[in-house]
């Protein structure tokens, strides 16, 4: 089934859930509830925390009487575990850390109850290395130290599954994963106590730009395993190109794109949720300029959540804004 006609099936479903969110979605700045919404977003100083902060002030400035409060975490999959216990109402998370979650599959126990709002903005897995290391392709980390993603990251579980397809975790000489967030890994790599690190995120990534002032970098190309990651994981990752010109890039590098999700608790009143895209599709430009260089946010795109089922309110958003 196609998602518009996914789309016009929930509609069906939607009912009073469609009648509250028309209800929301005409109300005054000096009437009716106000809705407190907490985001989890990711580590301070990142993308997804970048992100949250500029949602929260255009969510503000908006005149709906709803709050969005961004909560700083590790990450996608941290994300989608207090999405899943409640303790967030929404949550920022890559693809397919967000399709793990809702299939229940590993890092996960069982589905969680999760919905999707819209894909925001694809992800670039970024490998460097110091130009004059050792690193010269995926199979030259054997054996050696290169930062992996902070424990909770969705750069943790992409970075293991490129290293799984490459034949390096395991064997007699796996790549030495370390655990860390992007400065830990900016730091780790200028100091030399790894070889490499990976990265998923906008690009240019602020962090990474100024890391490639100061020093020689190589960007690793990585999209020779994109067949491999669909064949095992689905769709969710596609083949991009780090242009030539950012970081200092004098030709372009292929490497592997993940989507991002901003992903609701299926029982978050769609009359909120419908206020809040207004927000989004209004002021997207403002929530990806720190974010992503270039990006485009627009319905075809939007919807695009592959097995993350639409929240019954973004899907009657969708409907009564673009038909």
């Amino acid at each position: 089934m196609s998602r518009r006609r996914a789309l016009g099936a929930g509609l069906g479903a939607v009912g009073a859930v469609g009648a509250a969110a028309a209800a929301l979605a005409g109300c005054s700045a000096d009437s009716g509830p106000v809705w407190r919404l907490r985001l989890a977003t990711g580590p301070e100083g990142g993308p997804y925390n970048a992100f949250g902060q500029a949602l929260a002030q255009a969510v503000a400035a908006s005149g709906h009487r709803l709050e969005i409060v961004p909560v700083s975490t590790a990450a996608s999959v941290n994300n989608l575990r207090k999405l899943a216990d409640g303790s967030v109402e929404l949550a920022l998370a890559m693809a397919d850390v967000a399709e793990d979650a809702v299939l229940g599959r590993e890092p996960f126990s069982r589905p969680a109850a999760v919905t999707a709002l819209a894909r925001v903005y694809v992800n670039y897995t970024h490998l460097l290395a110091p130009a004059a290391g050792p690193v010269r392709s995926t199979t030259d980390l054997a054996g050696r130290p290169v930062a992996a993603g902070a424990a909770g990251s969705g750069v943790q579980v992409v970075a293991a599954r490129v290293l799984r397809a490459a034949g390096l975790s395991g064997g007699p000489a796996p790549a030495d994963e370390r655990q860390l967030g992007l400065a830990a890994s900016v730091q780790a790599l200028r100091e030399g106590t790894v070889d490499a690190l990976f990265w998923s995120g906008g690009v240019p990534t602020p962090a990474l730009s100024g890391l490639a002032g100061e020093l020689p970098l190589r960007f690793v190309p990585l999209d020779g395993y994109v067949g491999a990651l669909r064949e095992r994981h689905g769709p969710v990752y596609t083949a991009v190109t780090l242009p030539a010109g950012v970081y200092g890039l004098t030709e372009p590098v292929g490497t592997i794109g993940v989507g991002n999700y901003l992903l609701a608790r299926d029982d978050v009143p769609a009359g909120a949720l419908r206020a809040l895209l207004q927000v989004v599709f209004d002021r997207w430009r403002d929530l990806l300029r720190g974010v992503t260089a270039g990006a485009r946010l627009e319905p075809r795109f939007a919807i695009s959540t592959g097995k993350v089922p639409l929240h019954p309110g973004a899907a009657a958003y969708y409907r009564s804004v673009y038909g």
